[in-house]
């Protein structure tokens, strides 16, 4: 999920440190300020989240326990190390519900948004290689058709590319058998959006305009230096645009072809970010292998380019009803867990979904808060109604601590009732929530006028006169 108080927390506090005339640090959950200033994890203010698309529920019906094992323990912050735990960060932040996180920015560890230093010094300092080299964050939309893993390729198997970030890139305990297997299945079970510009050999349908067709025919016709290189020949179209090779296309390295499926939603482009635009590749690519294209050509390709990285529906809101889906999908591992007594599964699930509910209550912003009218008496009972669901679900913790899994077994169906007695509650007061579309553009705008006036010279000259 959106870390979005968090970034929130970053705002206010950026804000307020100017005004006080020091060096703001952002404090994600540590005492002593884990990330730089500056840092954004993701867009608190988007009312939108990246669509999911599992191949198990679309071939079944349902997830498998491994694939919602895998889930959660994908956005609990528990699976790495030290200091991104503290800050709050989960495999979710950078891949939000399998995909990337074209926000995602980091000072020193970041050129543009949506890249990130593998091997920088903030998360993991002994695989700090002491240079800035930040990498995409791809999507993992299709991953399973996608070997070998890494921007370099270096990875075959998806278990060593997983345990390599957990691990070396950010400092976690080796995770058990089972937790590795789990995030592998889940990472597995994500497809590509659905793309019905599309024939199931990659080949665009009869709705395509001319200039897609004209773009797939330049897509497809040799270089003129090198007969033998084509776009098409590295993007094969009936292999999901992939050829699962190393190439130098001029980049400063040889790194993998990346799929050209959905990749209208994976920007920025190349293994650094680079480029931002279909435009800026293609004009790389005719420069690169001198290829002569003309402005009509260009056009073209990048037309093509966008129908073949196309697909359906690839946002849902972001609202109630999904979190607490997600809660729920979350929760159901507890019901193979508690059973097995698998206390650390158990404790990784509280942990977890703890985090979502508490992120949720955010939402809701408390009465004293400036930045939203109305609504107070049902945003008030909405944050009561998480706050009982936390303790609900602490007793669940508990009783496993203390190795009482039939005493677990009965808190977990506590857990639900209150639940069941609190969705109709915070759902009432969704209208005054950021949840609402309204209410988080008002919200955000309030923000940005707050953090105008503490970076106004004026003005903090204005507060900081030991005379007024």
């Amino acid at each position: 999920m959106p870390v979005s108080a968090r970034s929130l927390i970053l705002t206010l506090a950026l804000a307020s440190s100017v005004v006080l005339g020091h060096v703001a640090r952002a404090e994600y959950g540590g005492d002593g300020g884990i990330l730089p200033a500056g840092t954004e994890l993701d867009d608190e203010f988007s009312t939108t989240q990246p669509r999911e698309i599992f191949k198990s529920e679309a071939m079944q019906g349902s997830k498998s326990y491994m694939v919602r094992l895998g889930d959660m323990a994908f956005s609990s912050p528990s699976l790495l190390g030290g200091p991104a735990r503290q800050a709050g960060i989960s495999c979710d932040t950078c891949h939000i519900n399998g995909t990337n996180n074209a926000r995602l920015f980091v000072p020193g560890m970041s050129t543009v948004p949506g890249t990130f230093d593998t091997t920088g010094p903030i998360f993991n300092p002994r695989a700090d290689n002491g240079v800035q080299d930040p990498v995409t964050i791809p999507s993992l939309r299709g991953e399973r058709f996608q070997a070998p893993y890494g921007h370099d390729g270096r990875f075959t198997s998806l278990h060593e590319f997983v345990r390599n970030v957990i691990v070396n890139e950010f400092a976690g305990t080796e995770p058990s058998p089972e937790i590795l297997d789990a995030v592998v299945a889940y990472i597995q079970d994500i497809d590509f959006l659905p793309n019905p510009r599309l024939d199931l050999n990659g080949k665009l349908k009869g709705t395509a305009s001319e200039s897609e067709k004209r773009g797939e025919a330049l897509f497809s016709k040799p270089f003129t230096h090198d007969p033998n290189l084509s776009c098409a020949g590295c993007h094969i179209p009936s292999g999901n645009f992939l050829d699962h090779q190393q190439h130098d296309v001029g980049s400063l390295g040889s790194f993998k072809t990346p799929t050209l499926r959905n990749a209208n939603f994976n920007a920025p482009y190349f293994h650094d970010g680079r480029y931002a635009t279909y435009d800026q590749v293609v004009i790389h690519f005719d420069r690169m292998f001198y290829l002569g294209l003309s402005k009509q050509d260009r056009d073209d390709l990048v037309a093509y380019l966008k129908a073949v990285g196309d697909g359906q529906e690839p946002t849902v809101p972001d609202n109630v009803d999904i979190r607490m889906k997600e809660v729920r999908d979350f929760l159901s591992v507890l019901d193979t867990a508690i059973p097995a007594h698998n206390a650390p599964v158990i404790a990784m699930t509280q942990d977890t979904v703890g985090g979502e509910l508490r992120d949720l209550a955010e939402g809701f912003p408390e009465r004293k808060d400036q930045t939203v009218t109305g609504g107070k008496p049902e945003r008030a009972k909405a944050r009561a109604a998480i706050k009982e669901m936390v303790l609900a679900l602490h007793a669940v913790g508990a009783a496993s601590d203390a190795g009482k899994f039939d005493q677990a077994g009965v808190a977990l169906e506590n857990f639900r009732a209150v639940m069941a007695e609190s969705v109709p509650v915070i759902k009432l007061a969704e209208p005054w929530s950021i949840y609402n579309p309204e209410v988080r553009a008002a919200r955000l705008a309030a923000f940005r006028q707050l953090y105008q006036a503490a970076i106004d010279p004026k003005v903090v000259v204005r507060r900081m006169d030991p005379d007024e």
